[in-house]
């Protein structure tokens, strides 16, 4: 029997040593990716496509896993190969134990965490290998493990489908529990949503609010069915009168099903972008499932600038809800106005008629969001001299164009947190301008941005085009954006491989005048 072949066992005990740190990758990967089949192997393609020792070895593999099915079992008999066939797949084995190549099995920038639920998928992941292992190796001999291990990004994928509905039914018990929670307390709902913008507005509405109601908002970004559940349970208390909720999306229907258990009494989208096209594929997509926010909503609040946005606000009025319009045009009929064409200073009008507030907006800021916040605020019925008089102390959102200054005396804005394209545009003029008014360098340090699907490598380019115009030092981190970071840029950039070399790099060059803008960050599992 294949199965019981000495060299067949032995690949299988290879290959189950391999195991150890292949499923340590993949399962890191799938952490990193929120659990979401078909990631895995998304991020596997990355992989090869973008590292080429990764490449270079996977392309090996194929060539020793092939030739040692050709000469396995039921293969073609070729002179020579026969025996060397299960010698080659034991060295697939061996070179895929060290695949994906720099992909850390631990991880760096974002440590693999042990949690209950990484380990019932790897019991999940277990099962699925031993099956397809045992089942290929009792076919292929010596073949089979390998070509189990070549395929354990798509299993791995497999195993997350077959453990969905499961985690789905175990943690139904913590949403019971939230919305037996929210209607004992009874507070207020703000639901707020958008491709990007969402934490930064969330931040401002929760302090706009705080002056007049108790309130408390979701932390960090808990946006999801199980995040959003977590912050019910651990934070609202009896007396809360608004809770506000941050709302993200993988995929249209997601917010409607968080509507039903967290139903908004004010519903705002801050804009709609290109953040989600990986998954989404068209910004009409995109906007169909934000707008599933206003569909419970008594009261939405929405920025009436964006035309598919303007008619959702029309809809909702026949709809008989009441409708907060908000606009960043000097002169729109809207119930907010936020008019940011001065330098560093602007004005907010808040209510139809009323007389303008003097606010300040930073240049490194995304102004549409003060303007969703008061909005909301005004919804909520704060009091319009609350509002103005909170607006000047707005808080900031960590590694959200946070303006730091670094122990050389350079100036530092930190928007590791930010993945837009708007948003990068926007803190890159607010950073040449900062350099610019300090006579320094302006130095911009990032990998670029990714999940924009079709438009990535467009977007990547004009970004670099961009710093290059601005007179701007690029350091290039990483490889996933590296081709259209550099074609956008040319080849002056500085290329790295990692953030820490770049930081240090770019500290020396900023010296003490200079700038430097640190342009979103990506987690170690990308290459």
């Amino acid at each position: 029997m294949i199965l019981t072949e000495p060299i067949t066992l032995i690949a299988l005990g290879l290959a189950a040593l391999a195991a150890v740190p292949v499923a340590a990758r993949w399962l890191r990967v799938a952490q990193r990716e929120h659990y979401v089949p078909t990631w895995v192997s998304r991020m596997a393609a990355l992989w090869v496509s973008r590292e080429p020792i990764t490449a270079i070895g996977t392309a090996v593999v194929v060539v020793l896993v092939a030739l040692a099915v050709i000469a396995g079992p039921g293969g073609v008999a070729l002179d020579g190969l026969a025996d060397a066939g299960p010698f080659l797949a034991l060295a697939a084995i061996l070179v895929l134990a060290r695949l994906p190549h720099g992909l850390p099995v631990r991880g760096r920038s974002a440590r693999f965490a042990l949690t209950a639920r990484v380990k019932r998928l790897l019991a999940a992941w277990i099962v699925v290998h031993l099956i397809a292992g045992i089942g290929l190796a009792a076919l292929l001999g010596a073949a089979g493990p390998a070509l189990v291990l070549l395929l354990s990004a798509p299993l791995t994928d497999l195993a997350l489908a077959i453990m969905a509905p499961i985690e789905r039914a175990m943690s139904r018990r913590f949403v019971v529990q939230a919305r037996a929670r929210l209607q004992q307390v009874g507070p207020r709902v703000v639901a707020i949503t958008g491709s990007y913008g969402k934490t930064s507005t969330k931040n401002y509405v929760a302090h706009l609010l705080s002056g007049t109601y108790t309130t408390v908002a979701s932390p960090a970004s808990f946006n999801n069915r199980l995040g959003l559940s977590r912050a019910v349970n651990d934070k609202l208390v009896p007396g809360t009168e608004i809770f506000v909720a941050e709302m993200g999306i993988f995929g249209a229907g997601e917010i409607r099903e968080l509507s039903t258990h967290f139903p908004p009494d004010i519903a705002a989208i801050t804009v709609i972008g290109e953040s989600h096209l990986q998954r989404m594929r068209s910004t009409d997509v995109i906007f169909r499932a934000k707008a599933e926010i206003t569909e419970r909503a008594r009261t939405v609040v929405l920025p009436i600038d964006d035309e598919r946005i303007a008619r959702l606000a029309e809809q909702c009025a026949r709809a008989g809800k009441r409708v907060i319009s908000v606009s960043m045009n000097p002169g729109a009929d809207a119930d907010v106005v936020l008019d940011a064409r001065g330098e560093g200073a602007a004005s907010l009008t808040i209510g139809r008629g009323a007389d303008p507030v003097p606010v300040a907006v930073s240049s490194t800021g995304h102004a549409v969001n003060i303007a969703v916040a008061a909005g909301i605020a005004y919804a909520a019925d704060v009091p319009v001299a609350t509002i103005a008089a909170r607006l000047g102390s707005l808080p900031g959102s960590q590694h959200r164009a946070e303006v730091q200054q670094a122990p050389s005396g350079a100036l530092v804005i930190d928007d590791t947190y930010n993945s837009n394209p708007v948003g990068a545009r926007r803190a890159l003029e607010g950073a040449a301008e900062l350099a610019a008014e300090r006579g320094g360098a302006l130095v911009v340090v990032t990998p670029g941005m990714v999940e924009l699907g079709p438009v990535q490598a467009e977007r990547n380019r004009d970004f670099a085009a961009a710093i290059k115009a601005a007179g701007g030092t690029l350091f290039a981190v990483g490889r996933t954006n590296r081709a259209a970071l550099l074609a956008g840029y040319g080849p002056s950039a500085h290329v790295v491989d990692g953030r820490e070399a770049a930081v240090r790099a770019a500290v020396d060059l900023a010296a003490d005048r200079g700038v430097i803008l640190y342009e979103n960050d990506l987690p170690d599992h990308y290459p």
